[in-house]
């Protein structure tokens, strides 16, 4: 019996389903699925044996050899690294004491931390357990309404998702298409106005249920109020000039500023917790001076020469401190864990991307993405009818999938027809980063829901015993309505993510004017040369 081709995509989507209720690891699912669906499609005569060819070809060609997905490791690493260095538990404490007074004043300092988080570290597990270790004891010791705190926790650890420079921003350019600084510009907008709703729900808190959301006294008042949020907020703002504005530029790639975020965080655990003597403060301190003195000059006059005279002294500077860090037991534990968690992290995405090219390549073969088109066109509503489908159908996905397998299976599938269906509303060179952003805040609701919410598992593990999970679990049912309100937002106005896109024209179009030269008279002299 042969198997009719209109049947093999949906077919395979089938299969990938049986495979995932079986619970069978996503990675080896769908190689198993694509190889599966692709002798049979050759047995067929839908396509011949060199047409698997691609999938080698595809992973050393395309995957392998992809600089872009380089950043992955560097940014893993740099939030291991600032996860266990004691930034967090220093903004927080700073935090607190600024806004503790206030009614709601730990919500809206965990709010205000997971978006500066968000925008250094890049992973959900490190800002939802450090937050939770800092904050959840001090929030139960004032009495803080159970539901709001672990909601309020889980909540802003998922911000990462969606501030840049996140992880996945730089997955969804990349299975997109599209340029990484484009897609950082055109989430800041959703990025801000989550933070506002999350900020005014706890207002809204504050008013109708004060009891729930109490103030807690502050205990520094002054300068050494004003120096410790200094040093909870300085180091991490100029490591996200460092990180976010080389790329937002065009100074550095994506991979670039990454190594150079990694050093900065290996830098700034060093300072922080190291015990420097007086002549590792000098080097330091002469090293970043010389840097930014060779900056200024190399400017002006010099150019190469002064800069890489400035970054060399810079560099001996950092290598030295590293050297330090090596001497420090501790630092040295903190390190070797970092890269551990780093390889694990990157060999599961490597594995997944791998999986999701034999899958894809069948998929190809039997005309899926024609398949995909045609679905997806025909749906009624036309632009506004693909965009409710698409992220109801990404939504229930999330229910039984992670972000890094919807990005390489979904995403490349549904790219072409978002790029013909949303070019009329935005324009050619936004509608898929409109796409992308959209898609990113739909995600970061599957790490707050059931069965696999991730937040939720990361915040019970180190919660005290008395905090229950059922608290954990209706805790999170306001921050996933917000967060699918926030989905709602950016379809219904697409300017919060193509504003800061939209470069403004100073060209008049009305005083434009074309001078064309009419051609020689055909009995018009022939031109003399001399």
């Amino acid at each position: 019996m042969i198997i009719p081709l209109e049947w093999m995509p949906p077919l395979m989507f089938a299969g990938l389903v049986v495979f995932m209720i079986i619970g069978y690891p996503v990675a080896f699912s769908l190689a198993a699925v694509g190889f599966f669906f692709g002798f049979l499609s050759i047995d067929f005569g839908y396509f011949t044996l060199p047409f698997m060819q691609a999938i080698p070809g595809r992973v050393f060609g395309s995957i392998l050899s992809n600089e872009l997905l380089l950043a992955i490791p560097f940014f893993t690493f740099m939030g291991a690294i600032l996860e266990k260095c004691g930034l967090a538990e220093d903004m927080l404490e700073s935090m607190g004491q600024l806004f503790g007074p206030v009614r709601g004043g730990l919500g809206y300092s965990t709010i205000i931390v997971g978006f500066i988080l968000g925008a250094i570290t890049g992973t959900v597990a490190a800002q939802v357990i450090a937050m939770a270790l800092i904050t959840l004891p001090v929030m139960m010791r004032y009495k803080y309404d159970m539901r709001y705190a672990t909601g309020v926790l889980a909540a802003s650890g998922t911000i990462t998702q969606l501030v840049p420079p996140s992880l996945v921003l730089v997955v969804l350019a990349d299975q997109l298409g599209r340029s990484v600084g484009d897609m950082y510009a055109g989430a800041w907008g959703p990025s801000i106005l989550q933070i506002a709703m999350f900020a005014a729900y706890t207002l809204y808190l504050s008013i109708v249920k004060p009891e729930a959301v109490p103030a807690v006294p502050r205990t520094l008042f002054g300068r050494a109020l004003l120096v410790k949020c200094a040093w909870g907020i300085i180091p991490a703002a100029v490591l996200i000039f460092l990180v976010l504005g080389t790329i937002m530029m065009g100074l550095a790639t994506p991979t670039e500023a990454g190594a150079m975020g990694t050093i900065g965080a290996i830098v700034l655990a060093v300072v922080r917790n190291a015990p420097l003597t007086k002549f590792d403060k000098f080097a330091f301190g002469a090293g970043c001076a010389a840097a930014v003195l060779g900056s200024i000059i190399g400017y002006f006059a010099f150019k190469s020469l002064a800069f890489q005279g400035a970054f060399t002294v810079m560099f001996a500077a950092i290598v030295w401190l590293c050297w330090r860090a090596w001497q420090v037991k501790d630092l040295r534990s903190l390190i070797v864990q970092a890269c551990q968690a780093t390889m694990r992290i990157t060999a599961m995405v490597a594995f997944i991307l791998v999986g999701a090219t034999c899958f894809s390549i069948t998929f190809q073969g039997v005309d899926g993405n024609r398949w995909v088109e045609h679905l997806m066109s025909s749906l009624p509503g036309g632009v506004w009818g693909f965009l409710v489908v698409v992220n109801l159908f990404i939504f229930f996905l999330a229910f039984f999938l992670d972000f890094f397998e919807i990005a390489f299976i979904i995403i490349p599938m549904l790219a072409p027809v978002a790029q013909k269906i949303l070019e009329p509303v935005v324009g050619h060179d936004a509608a898929l980063i409109w796409f992308g952003v959209m898609i990113c805040v739909n995600v970061q609701t599957s790490f707050m829901h059931p069965p696999f919410g991730f937040a939720l598992f990361y915040l019970r593990s180190v919660a005290p015993k008395e905090v229950k999970s059922s608290d954990i679990y209706w805790g999170s049912v306001p921050w996933v309505i917000l967060q699918l309100a926030m989905t709602i937002g950016v379809i219904a106005l697409p300017q919060s993510v193509t504003y800061f896109l939209d470069a403004p024209s100073n060209v008049d179009p009305a005083k434009v004017r074309i001078d064309i030269q009419a051609p020689p008279a055909e009995d018009a002299a022939p031109p003399v040369f001399k």
